[in-house]
């Protein structure tokens, strides 16, 4: 039998990964980070941290491996150490939702409720659709998240400018909004204005990271 101290200490390096993962805002820089590299400026800043906490949170996912960084000048750039740590992250929310009764709770009163059961499409539909030219792709998250990595041939407008840009999409064209994954807000938002102003809109169901986990193609590159 192996040494029982060996044993202790390998658990414990397993730990190391579980205990960086049991918080709530170093996940939600993780899903931040899923959507590609950032500056800790930044990642605070979409995270509603200050500088020196969201630091903190960084360095207790680096310690454990989890992140990654690059120096350029006096700037520290964070990304994931993979695409297994974005699968580790979209699997354990899966794992949430599906045995604690409390997620669904807290995921309605955060996202809402669909008004329809049509009011979303999987990504194999959406591949389909967009490439027979039935719908119009749009991208809600940040623009600088759009240039990290977007689904081919969709148009970006951040949510936070739609209602002032509506007149950029088509009136005949169901449009299919995303955003970052299956439990950021921005899509729900973006879907509910859109309808509000008579347009046909719909969600994908889930969004890009796992759009990126599925393999399925990706173009990088600012807005035109």
């Amino acid at each position: 039998m192996g040494d029982p101290a060996n044993k202790a200490a390998l658990y414990d390096a397993f730990a190391t990964t579980g205990k960086a993962l049991g918080s709530g805002k170093r996940l939600e820089l993780l899903d931040l980070l899923a959507q590609g590299e950032r500056t800790v400026d930044a990642l605070a800043k979409a995270a509603g941290l200050n500088l020196t906490t969201a630091s903190a949170h960084l360095q207790t996912l680096k310690q454990a491996g989890l992140v990654t960084t690059r120096r350029e000048g006096v700037r520290i750039h964070y990304r994931l150490a993979g695409d297994d740590v974005a699968a580790l992250y979209a699997l354990l929310r899966q794992v949430a939702q599906r045995h604690q009764a409390g997620v669904d709770t807290a995921r309605t009163a955060y996202l809402g409720t669909d008004d329809d059961p049509g009011e979303e499409v999987g990504r194999e539909e959406l591949l389909a659709r967009a490439r027979a030219g039935e719908v119009v792709v749009l991208d809600v998250r940040p623009a600088e998240e759009f240039a990290a990595g977007h689904v081919p041939g969709a148009l970006s407008i951040p949510v936070d400018q739609l209602a002032s840009r509506i007149a950029e999409l088509p009136h005949d064209v169901e449009v299919v909004a995303y955003c970052r994954g299956a439990y950021c807000v921005l899509a729900y938002d973006a879907v509910r204005l859109l309808r509000e102003q008579g347009r046909r809109a719909v969600r994908l169901a889930d969004g890009m990271l796992e759009w990126r986990l599925a393999e399925l193609p990706v173009a990088t590159g600012a807005p035109a």
